[in-house]
């Protein structure tokens, strides 16, 4: 089955560090793939996002007609920055699997969800 790792923090943190810092955090998180995807328990490599600044919100006004709209909608400290789609047995596997995870700056908690099936 497939869980989605929701990697969330604070994208500003991210931001924040240095270009050495973020080249040893990346390492971290190369080396995080490199243990994982040989067994198979990686279904997507997935995607780092870009941070909440650039982003763009839809949303229904009172008439049900789209509103679109600079940035996140709501200001929160943490936010979802990057997904990871992870092949487990169960979500308890894909927990543990996720508990690996080089956790630095600007990321603070990692959320572990089933995909939905609608075969």
């Amino acid at each position: 089955m497939k869980y989605a790792m929701l990697i969330c923090g604070d994208d500003r943190e991210w931001t924040a560090l240095s270009p050495g810092d973020e080249q040893d955090l990346m390492k971290q998180i190369y080396a995080w793939f490199e243990r994982w995807q040989p067994t198979g328990k990686i279904a997507d490599g997935g995607a780092e996002l870009q941070p909440r600044d650039t982003a763009k919100t839809v949303r229904a006004d009172a008439n049900g007609q789209p509103v679109i709209t600079d940035g996140p909608y709501l200001e929160l400290k943490e936010i979802v920055g990057a997904i990871v789609i992870l092949e487990c047995d169960d979500i308890d596997e894909a927990a543990r699997i996720a508990a690996t995870w080089p956790l630095g700056a600007g990321m603070t908690a990692l959320e572990v969800r089933p995909v939905m099936s609608r075969e």
